[in-house]
């Protein structure tokens, strides 16, 4: 009688090896297939294969465009802009918008001219420190106004815009800080470079890096997208929502702050009408990199993206010899094809999840 199972059990365990083999070589190909499809439904896709497309193209007319001393050149144009994306995204993930920000680069640009000004010794890490602080405590402004009065963010940094910008022009006047008015290292830092990237595209990296982990595992940062996706739900379920609405205008007053100091490093003068225009490119910037204006989707990175596309969008036109106003139709145009994007993406996965409610 023992032999009868003996023999059995092999079987079954031929059996099992048989079944676990198909298993395997399929789990490869959907594997594959799920990282493709993961690739290919980001928001930020459309932006990444637009930015190739326009590099090819326009150096396939212009090779010069991509030589080392362009490729540096774009990377230098886009960096401030990137940086305030990054920061914007925050505010707009939250139903909101900062307009004021192209006000609060220019009062942080022009207090490095006047710190260094003033005090030629002081140490450059204090002046990043100190100007990234003006920008936090104006984004505090915002926040403070936006929470407490109740009133959409649109209407009230539209007028800390004003407000801003009319404070700046009493404080700086007609005059303006030079390169000559600032230390010879502060400068270099526009122009260095590690490897052959600028270390200014590098710190905007680094910064844009933990902007976009901070969205996706903190939980403050995830709160900032139920709060855009529905307020009053988010109140129900106990988020804080005034407390994270302040708290994203302040990072992305502080990100705006810091770069007004790149933006004094970069640039060769800085005075009153420093960053005056740059809030309505900044907004672009997000929408066309899948940050939804209605708030609570979007990354980062994906603003940056949308920041680098708009730059590269101004250096293609300069280096295949077309006219820089046709920029601001290209933009145009761009947002509406990312709005109806993203439209059609919403309807396609509302259908999916109707579909799905009703076959489990």
């Amino acid at each position: 009688m023992s032999p009868t199972p003996t023999t059995t059990a092999p079987t079954s365990t031929q059996a099992s090896g048989k079944e676990s083999t198909p298993r395997t070589g399929g789990s490869a190909p959907r594997s594959r297939q799920g990282v493709l499809h993961s690739l290919t439904s980001m928001r930020e896709m459309p932006v990444i294969i637009a930015l190739l497309l326009l590099i090819a193209v326009t150096w396939a007319i212009n090779p010069r465009f991509l030589s080392a001393q362009g490729v540096k050149d774009l990377l230098l144009n886009a960096t401030i802009a990137m940086i305030m994306a990054a920061g914007q995204s925050l505010v707009i993930t939250t139903k909101s918008v900062d307009l004021s920000v192209g006000s609060i680069l220019g009062m942080s640009a022009y207090m490095t001219g006047v710190l260094f000004a003033t005090y030629p010794a002081i140490p450059i890490p204090l002046v990043f420190l100190a100007c990234t602080l003006l920008g936090a405590a104006l984004g505090a402004f915002n926040g403070m106004l936006v929470t407490q009065a109740r009133v959409p963010a649109m209407v009230i940094t539209l007028g800390t815009l004003y407000v801003f910008r009319g404070s700046l022009n009493w404080w700086a006047g007609s005059s303006q800080y030079f390169a000559g008015d600032r230390p010879a290292a502060f400068g270099d830092l526009g122009v260095a470079t590690l490897a052959g990237v600028p270390l200014l595209t590098l710190l905007a990296v680094i910064v844009i890096i933990i902007v976009s982990m901070y969205q996706r595992y903190a939980r403050s940062g995830r709160d900032l997208y139920a709060i855009g996706s529905d307020p009053a739900a988010a109140e129900v379920y106990g988020i804080p929502v005034g407390r994270r609405v302040f708290a994203a205008f302040v990072a992305n007053g502080a990100l705006v702050g810091l770069a007004g100091v790149l933006y004094a490093s970069r640039f060769n003068s800085v005075g009153a009408t420093t960053g005056t225009g740059m809030e309505l490119d900044i907004v672009a910037a997000c929408v066309v990199g899948g940050v939804a204006i209605v708030g609570g989707v979007g990354k980062a990175y994906g603003a940056a993206l949308g920041a680098l596309l708009l730059t590269t969008i101004t250096s293609a036109l300069t280096a295949v010899g077309l006219d820089k106003f046709w920029q601001r139709a290209v933009v145009g145009a761009l947002i509406l094809v990312a709005i109806v994007l993203d439209r059609m993406v919403t309807i396609g996965r509302l259908g999916k999840q109707r579909k799905t409610g009703g076959h489990p």
